[in-house]
């Protein structure tokens, strides 16, 4: 058996540090400091030619658990549903009510921030309500 690998979960986007910005918010994450050599992002992209400027940006768990996110300006725009999406875990050994009113909560938390809440689907036990985030990609909040 292998040994368990450290891995990214990277978006396709039109626009990686406002994307990468609001997953911050979202998870807890935070921007990771410049690379070496760099006082601030804003040296280091003022060293990248034009066409590179703004291409990527990234954001980590502080606590180094979670993967790293990574964003990855495209020149399409999004044609159809994510096959991979997140799902953000707020309601975690909860159920029925308990478990909705968590959901909702963190729904009604994230939708100023530019995310759409989609639907919430609830059948009196279990709850999960699917979102999209400020460029169209699906998630959920669970």
């Amino acid at each position: 058996m292998s040994a368990i690998k450290k891995f990214q979960v990277t978006f396709d986007c039109a626009e990686p540090e406002r994307l990468a910005r609001f997953w911050c918010q979202v998870l807890g994450y935070v921007i990771p400091p410049p690379p070496e050599g760099f006082a601030t992002w804003g040296d280091f992209k003022r060293s990248q030619p034009p066409e590179q400027r703004d291409s990527w940006f990234a954001c980590i768990d502080p606590s180094g658990v979670g993967p790293r996110l990574y964003f990855q300006r495209v020149p399409e725009g999004k044609a159809v549903k994510n096959r991979v999406h997140l799902d953000v875990r707020v309601g975690t050994g909860l159920v029925g009510k308990e478990r909705l009113a968590a959901l909702e909560a963190e729904c009604a938390r994230l939708v100023p921030l530019g995310a759409v809440h989609v639907q919430t689907l609830y059948d009196g036990n279990d709850a999960c309500i699917p979102m999209l985030d400020i460029e169209g990609n699906e998630f959920c909040i669970d």
